[in-house]
C-alpha cells in the first residue's frame, strides 16, 4: 500500500516515520508531504532516502492511507478530498473528532468500531488516549460516575516551537514566545484556548472524547490542563468515583490484563510512572493505585505516557495496521 504522512517534518510526524519502521512496514511505500518550505527535504525510510513533496502532488500519487499531523486547518481543507480520492485518513488533529459519524479509535479499546466504508478516523488527543486506556478496562466493571483530572502536559504536545522556547530559556537566550509566559522553571493552567465558560479547549477534549470513546455520556467530568517544562511525556492525576463498589486487587489484576498498560506502582522503593522514563515508549504507565478514603467507590491513579508515542503517533499506525488487515480480509 501506499501510506502518506502529511506533515512528516513536524515532531509528530518524525515519530510517525520511526514507528512505521518499528512495526515493519518495509512492503508498504511511504508518501513524504509536508507544507511548501520543506518540500525537496530528504527523509529516511528504512534504507531509502524520499524527497518530501506538497500535498497537492500527494494527491497525484493516489495513496491508500494518509495519516495526517498537520494541524486541524490542513485536515478541514484535505482530508474530504483525500477520501473522495479513496484514500482512508488517519487525523491526528482535533478537526473531526466531534463528529457523529466519524470513528474516534483508540485501537485496544474500540478499533469495532471502524467499517470498510469508513475514510476519515480520527486519533483521539494525547491526554485522552493514555486516560481511557486505562479507564476503560475500569469502567466495564465498575461504570464511572465521575472523573476529576489535573493534568501535566509536555512542552512537545505545543510542537517544535514549544520545546525550542523551553531550550533557549533554560540557556538564558532570546527565545521565540509560543506561550504567553516563559515554561522554564514554570508551569501555568492553561492548554490550548480559553472559552466562554472559562474551561480550555484541552479540558473540553478530555471531557468530549472520554465519553465518546467509553460511549457513555452519564460520566461527569472535570478537568485542569497544566503545562510543564519537561518533554518526555504527559502526566494525569486521575479521581475516578465508580458507580459500583471495588476491590484493589482487582483493580490491579484488571489493569494488567490491558494490552498497552504497565503497572509501576512500589512506593516503598520510589517506584512510580514519571515523564523522564517513559520518553520513546509505547505502553501506558499507571501507579500510585490507591483508595480515596474521602469518600466511596472511588480510586486515584497517576497515568503517564510518551504523548508523541501512544499519545500520536503509535495509536495512528495501530488504526494503519487495523485497516490493512480489514483491506486483505
Amino acid at each position: 500500500m501506499k501510506i502518506a504522512v502529511v506533515g512528516i517534518t513536524g515532531l509528530v510526524g518524525r515519530e510517525v516515520v520511526k514507528v512505521l519502521e518499528e512495526h515493519n512496514f518495509t512492503e508498504h511505500e511511504l508518501i513524504p508531504v509536508a507544507s511548501a518550505k520543506s518540500v525537496g527535504k530528504m527523509i529516511q525510510f528504512f534504507n531509502q532516502k524520499l524527497s518530501v513533496i506538497s500535498i497537492e502532488q500527494a494527491l497525484a500519487r493516489r495513496p491508500d492511507i494518509a495519516i495526517f499531523v498537520a494541524g486541524s486547518n490542513i485536515s478541514l481543507t484535505y482530508a474530504p478530498i483525500f477520501a473522495e480520492n479513496g484514500c482512508v485518513v488517519i487525523d491526528n488533529s482535533s478537526a473531526w473528532r466531534s463528529y457523529e459519524h466519524i470513528p474516534l479509535v483508540v485501537p485496544e479499546i474500540n478499533a469495532s468500531v471502524i467499517q470498510p466504508n469508513d475514510k476519515i478516523i480520527s486519533n483521539p488527543n494525547c491526554s485522552t488516549i493514555q486516560m481511557v486506556m486505562v479507564l476503560a478496562p475500569l469502567h466495564k466493571v465498575y461504570k464511572i460516575k465521575r472523573l476529576v483530572i489535573a493534568t501535566y502536559q509536555s512542552v512537545t504536545g505545543t510542537g517544535v516551537k514549544a520545546v525550542e522556547q523551553l531550550e533557549a530559556e533554560k540557556l538564558g537566550q532570546p527565545a521565540e514566545m509560543v506561550y504567553p509566559h516563559p515554561i522554564f522553571n514554570n508551569l501555568f493552567p492553561h492548554g490550548g484556548s480559553f472559552e466562554v465558560n472559562g474551561d480550555t479547549t484541552e479540558e473540553t477534549k478530555l471531557l468530549n472524547e472520554t465519553r465518546k470513546i467509553l460511549q457513555d455520556n452519564s460520566i461527569n467530568i472535570t478537568s485542569t490542563v497544566v503545562r510543564v517544562p519537561v518533554t518526555g511525556g504527559h502526566s494525569e492525576a486521575i479521581n475516578v468515583e465508580f458507580h459500583n463498589e471495588y476491590t484493589l486487587s482487582d483493580i490491579y489484576q484488571l489493569l494488567e490484563n490491558m494490552p498497552g498498560v504497565t503497572i509501576v506502582d512500589n512506593p516503598q522503593r520510589n517506584e512510580y510512572p514519571m515523564p523522564l522514563y517513559v520518553k520513546g515508549k509505547d505502553e501506558v504507565f499507571v501507579g500510585r493505585i490507591r483508595r480515596d478514603n474521602s469518600q466511596p467507590k472511588t480510586l486515584n491513579l497517576w497515568v503517564v505516557a510518551d504523548n508523541l508515542r501512544k499519545g500520536a503517533a503509535t495509536n495512528a499506525v495501530q488504526i494503519v495496521e487495523h485497516i490493512v488487515k480489514m483491506k486483505k480480509n
